[in-house]
Parts: structure tokens; sequence; C-alpha cells
């Protein structure tokens, strides 16, 4: 794998924006479970996966995860194991059928796979390794998969497909436009023109899905209030 330092220099902010916002955004969704909190990083994660590759994006998730279990995860190497897994089976779904083809509909595919890799890996995790993390039976974790697991990582992963449509295009604009991301070289002028123009192109649809989704996950986040 070559990368040249504009795209090294476009992963690495967007792993430093992902980690931020992983410290310093953490928002507890369900009253029931409050051990259980929402942070954005994978948004950022999977925007680096959709701007250059799957496999970029796989490095900007593990180096990430490993910087946050070092300085403000409790969890240790289990933490790290599951927030790998939960990241992993929301981005590269999302990345290997958006690098197929790029289009506006792709990427609502692309995004809803994640969504359920996401969703059904968390419940598999919660159920085969929470058991003996927590010392708990499985007896007792497995009523809490559909009341509480379930809902929350649907939400969770919901609200990443949700702001990750809001903002992917404008910063892939951005970053096209000042020079971070280069366009493939060796096109005849009228190819690299055409992409340009593509790039440049700016649709509503796919923040409206966003603002759709999000509104979903908001209502649903208020049902779990009330159900408190």
């Amino acid at each position: 794998m070559k990368m040249s330092i504009k795209k090294i220099t476009t992963l690495a902010m967007l792993a430093a924006i992902a980690y931020v916002v992983m410290v310093f955004i953490r928002i507890p969704l369900m009253p029931a479970a409050p051990y259980l909190s929402y942070d954005p990083k994978d948004i950022f994660f999977v925007i680096a996966a959709f701007l250059v590759g799957p496999l970029e994006g796989f490095i900007v998730v593990v180096l990430v995860c490993l910087i946050e279990m070092v300085t403000v995860s409790t969890t240790g190497p289990i933490g790290l194991l599951m927030n790998v897994i939960a990241s992993l089976c929301f981005v590269m779904p999302a990345a290997l059928i958006y690098k197929y083809k790029k289009t506006t509909l792709n990427a609502i595919i692309a995004l809803a796979a994640g969504v359920l890799g996401m969703t059904g890996s968390m419940i598999l995790w919660n159920y085969l390794i929470t058991p003996w993390y927590n010392n708990m039976p499985r007896e007792a974790i497995v009523p809490m998969l559909p009341t509480i697991f379930l809902p929350f990582n649907l939400v969770k992963a919901g609200i990443n497909m949700a702001l990750t449509l809001v903002i992917y295009k404008p910063i892939s604009i951005i970053l096209h436009k000042s020079g971070l991301l280069d366009e493939r070289q060796g096109k005849v002028k009228s190819d690299k023109e055409v992409s340009e123009k593509k790039t440049s192109e700016f649709s509503p649809v796919p923040i409206i899905v966003g603002f759709v989704i999000l509104a979903v996950c908001v209502a649903a986040i208020l049902l779990f209030k009330t159900q408190a």
C-alpha cells in the first residue's frame, strides 16, 4: 500500500478528529443502561474509508482505538477488542459497498449495511463475551439483548449513518478543493475535468435522508427516556 503525503495528512486529520470527539462527546442514550454511551468517532472512521479506501479506514480504526485504550479507556484489551469490532463492523461493510459504486444511493445502502453490521456484531459480542467479562450468568444477559443492547446499538449506528450522510459530501468537497485529496494520476485532461465536476456536485438528498434518520433516532431516545 502506497499513499501520498496528502492522503496520509487527510487520514491523520480525520483520526485526530475521531479521537477528540470520542474524548469530549459521550452521550448516554438509555436511562435504563447509563453505562452505555454514544460517541461519534465512527463517523470520521467511515468518512476516512469512503475518501481514501477500506484498508486505510481499517488502519485508522485500529490506531485510534489503540490510542483510546492507553489514554482514556478503563476497559483494557477487552474494551479495545470491543471498540475495534464494533467500529469495523460499521465501517468495513459500508466502505466496501461504497467503493464498488460511489453514488448517493449506494452510499445510503452502504451505511445501512454498516448499521446492520454493527448492531448484529454487538448482539453477538454481548451474548458471548459479556457474561464472562462481567462475571454474570448468560441467563441474565439474554433478556437484555432485545431490550437494551439491540435498541442501543441500532440507535447508535443510526446516528452514525445520519450524521455521515449530512457531513460527508461537504467534507469531501472541501478536501478536494484544498488539494489534500488528488484526483487519480494518468488520466487525460477531459476525464479529470469530468471527475472534478462530479466531486464538486452537491446533492441535498443525503442531507435530507440523514436528517430523517436522525429524527427517528431522536424519537427513539425520547421513547427510551419515557420508559425509564
